[in-house]
């Protein structure tokens, strides 16, 4: 099923930013493109926060965010209420952050991560269902505080 995925990066993320965006559009994903346009100098927690604005106006969406390690992007839009981006480095991660952690932003490491493993990550997060249940109550309670 076709998501709807907002994606940006900052510079050291910025070419498998481009790679991530070919491969989603061609597997019928509806993909924005926040930026950057070029691999020029920027500031990591702009562009995530470009990502959790849009995804805060749009229900249901997904993000991905690219800087050179994944840990500077995951830091900044966790800090918005009502993201839960989650770190993946491998598959279990992609998994297990959407099946409990219901993740609705994937943070990716482009020095940290080759370009087929990421494409991999990311079809894992948009394919993964949330599974609520227990997890759902565990979720809530990063509103308590």
């Amino acid at each position: 099923m076709a998501k709807k995925v907002f994606i940006a990066s900052d510079h050291a993320g910025f070419c498998l930013k481009q790679i991530l965006v070919r491969h989603l559009q061609e597997k019928g994903h509806d993909v924005f493109d926040l930026g950057p346009e070029q691999a020029v100098s920027c500031d990591y927690p702009d562009s995530a926060f470009k990502v959790t604005d849009k995804l805060l106006e749009n229900e249901g969406a997904f993000g991905i965010l690219i800087c050179g390690t994944g840990i500077g992007m995951s830091m900044a839009a966790n800090k918005v209420k009502g993201i839960r981006a989650a770190l993946a480095s491998c598959e279990f991660h992609a998994r297990a952050c959407r099946e409990h952690n219901n993740a609705n932003i994937l943070c990716l490491g482009e020095r940290v991560t080759g370009a087929g493993l990421a494409v991999n990550l990311a079809d894992i997060f948009l394919e993964t269902e949330f599974l609520e249940g227990r997890h759902l109550r565990r979720i809530e309670l990063f509103n308590m505080k």
